[in-house]
């Protein structure tokens, strides 16, 4: 079976191709490097001993997306194309929404026109806000969330339910925690542009002397320690989330799913804790300092994953500290890439 994966030479996708050709898929990419380069391919290709098909082009280019549906018989998607800085979906709000939504809409258009079913969709937490209560299940409410980043997913998980619904097709809306990590082959990982948005990049960075210190942006959250809390979860455990959905959609006899998981480790992390994991797992000092807080950012969210254990077989078990030791290990491989 043929499956497209866009965006599938960043960080989360990169990983879960890897899972798909583990378990004897065929895989097309459609990815723009944006937020990724060519090496990536031919590292996917060394970790699984095969090479999916790759094609370097925008998914709003509707014309060669239509090519590539022409060229392969894609039996489903996984869609990780987006971009995805929540700090600066608060500077440039129509970037995200033209980039993330407009690309989403063109895959379903040719899944509408092939009948092609079987869609599974990178979300986020970010889709329920800042909860009531902890920790976050599927029926938490959703609120309207903070950032443009998270309103893209929310509003990206009402066009898959009215599409699933009007058009018969199986669909599955996986809203994940916060991925760190890379490949235990050190091959893969977070390839961040510029100063990283994300925590663990930035405390890597840090840590190997790129950045002089790290950023934490506030320190006067109700929280235990003053900084926010997260659901911090290994990248390799996310990526065989995303097998395991596609596989039950593949097996259901009805012609409408729509599934809904969170993918998470059910346990919360502060961002010093997360700084005192790194420093204890790869025996490195990460200096900081205090900032004002970021727009857009949430106090606390961590999930509750009982329904993804249940229903798909599913469960994060790898520890914050050994997800850190591997991140380390692929900062290494990428400093040795450019000696």
């Amino acid at each position: 079976m043929t499956i497209l994966v866009t965006g599938g030479l960043g960080y989360i996708g990169s990983h879960t191709v890897v899972e798909l050709l583990n378990n004897n898929f065929d895989v097309v990419i459609v990815d723009d490097l944006s937020n990724s380069e060519r090496f990536i391919l031919e590292n996917i290709e060394k970790i699984a001993g095969k090479k999916p098909v790759f094609y370097p082009f925008d998914l709003k280019r509707k014309e060669l997306l239509t090519q590539v549906f022409d060229a392969h018989n894609i039996e489903g998607c996984i869609n990780f194309a987006a971009f995805k800085a929540v700090g600066e979906s608060q500077e440039k709000p129509i970037d995200y929404y033209e980039n993330n939504l407009f690309s989403l809409i063109n895959i379903l258009q040719e899944f509408k026109t092939r009948k092609i079913s079987n869609f599974i969709f990178s979300s986020s937490c970010t889709v329920y806000g800042q909860a009531d209560q902890m920790p976050i299940d599927e029926e938490t409410p959703l609120k309207m969330p903070e950032s443009s980043y998270g309103k893209t997913k929310q509003m990206g998980e009402e066009i898959l339910k009215d599409f699933a619904t009007a058009h018969q097709r199986k669909i599955s809306l996986l809203r994940y925690f916060n991925p760190i990590g890379a490949h235990p082959t050190a091959l893969l990982g977070e390839l961040p542009i510029g100063v990283p948005n994300n925590l663990v990049p930035y405390v890597t960075q840090t840590a190997s002397g790129i950045r002089e210190k790290l950023n934490i942006w506030g320190n006067d959250y109700p929280t235990e320690d003053g900084t926010a809390i997260r659901d911090y979860i290994y990248v390799v455990d996310l990526a065989k989330a995303h097998v395991k959905a596609l596989q039950k959609l593949i097996a259901s006899d009805e012609a409408t799913v729509i599934d809904i998981f969170n993918l998470g480790t059910g346990k919360g992390s502060s961002v010093l804790e997360v700084v005192k994991a790194y420093e204890n797992a790869n025996n490195v000092a990460v200096p900081y300092q205090i900032c004002d807080r970021r727009a857009g950012d949430i106090t606390i969210a961590y999930a509750n994953a009982d329904k993804a254990e249940r229903e798909l077989g599913w469960k994060a078990d790898t520890s914050l500290e050994e997800a850190l030791r591997t991140t380390w290990e692929w900062q290494k491989y990428l400093e040795s890439r450019s000696v």
